[in-house]
């Protein structure tokens, strides 16, 4: 017993043996160092039509200096894997660099965002945050679905390629979800080394998983560590360099959001980001964080300063659990 998709449903079409033989063909195995800033890796590993997906989001963990560059690069006809996504979708949509979205959570849409579906620029589709984790874990997995006990009976399944079919163990209706093998993952972590071995502190949402799904990985990192430091506590390593194609150092990468054990989030940007959303005034927002500045540093030197942000460590007063 199978449901039939709505037509108008696209989805990346899950391919687990060409995903193996891209790794094959195209990731380096060697303990090579992957360092290289921002501006070299989105220029050789995010390309125009790619399906991007990022860990966490612009307020909490997230890339945030990766999407900027992204941005500031002017890549278009991204697919967006947008979950726990609140801003980041937004930005991406004002500055013209994603066509299609695949969406679990968008916090503060705006009217930028309603324009862009009303004028055709941009495609959604709707799933869950849970369901966007468990389409990534079937493709960390090397399958090509993967079931689910949750999303069906929601107005989201109508909208996403979820289906149902027969349990055939159970004989019970199941819901299945294609796998997701993004083209290119962007993760923000606590540490890393050169190779690209590297840890997150406290809790994640789907960082490994993330990593393993996608042909492509780009990390960057609050600190850059020395290789026998991870050694030391291999326990601790959650992401292991054969995924990495590059690893960008970015202390305060995660701002205007939070790093969790390492800084606090900035008040006054995220009031200011989110007024931009809602206000229609993403283009001056982007103006000012991205266009007018060349890189993360020359931004948070010009825009933010060393008062404010060693303030914002100060402010992150719980720290257990989040080093070595």
């Amino acid at each position: 017993m199978q449901t039939a998709m709505p037509p108008a449903v696209e989805y990346l079409r899950p391919d687990p043996d060409g995903f193996r033989a891209y790794v094959r063909d195209h990731k380096q195995r060697a303990l090579t160092p992957r360092v290289m800033d921002e501006h070299e890796a989105v220029a050789k590993f995010v390309a125009d039509g790619d399906y991007l997906v990022y860990d966490c989001n612009y307020l909490q963990r997230g890339p945030a200096s990766l999407i900027r560059e992204i941005i500031r690069q002017q890549r278009r006809d991204l697919w967006i894997g947008a979950k726990f996504t609140y801003v980041a979708l937004g930005l991406l949509i004002e500055a013209g660099c994603a066509s299609r979205a695949d969406v679990g959570f968008f916090g503060s849409r705006g009217p930028g965002f309603s324009r862009a579906l009303r004028d055709g620029r941009l495609k959604l589709y709707e799933y869950s945050n849970a369901v966007m984790t468990l389409r990534l874990r079937a493709a960390a997995q090397g399958i090509g679905f993967i079931p689910t006990r949750s999303f069906g009976g929601t107005d989201g399944y109508l909208w996403s390629a979820a289906r149902t079919i027969e349990d055939p163990f159970t004989g019970l209706p199941t819901v299945v979800l294609p796998a997701l093998y993004p083209d290119v993952a962007i993760i923000h972590v606590h540490q890393a080394d050169v190779y690209g071995n590297a840890r997150v502190f406290g809790t994640g949402i789907a960082h490994i998983d993330t990593a393993l799904a996608s042909k492509k990985v780009i990390l960057s990192a609050e600190e850059i560590v020395d290789t026998e430091e991870l050694r030391r506590n291999p326990g601790l390593n959650h992401i292991p360099w054969f995924v990495v194609d590059a690893v960008v150092p970015a202390q305060y990468g995660a701002y205007p959001g939070s790093c969790q054990g390492v800084y606090a989030s900035d008040p006054a940007h995220v009031a200011e980001v989110f007024g931009a959303m809602t206000q229609d005034k993403l283009g001056a927002y982007l103006e000012k964080w991205v266009y007018s500045v060349g890189s993360h540093e020359e931004m948070l030197e010009r825009h933010v300063g060393v008062k404010k942000l060693l303030e914002l460590r100060r402010r992150e007063t719980v720290r257990e659990g989040y080093t070595a």
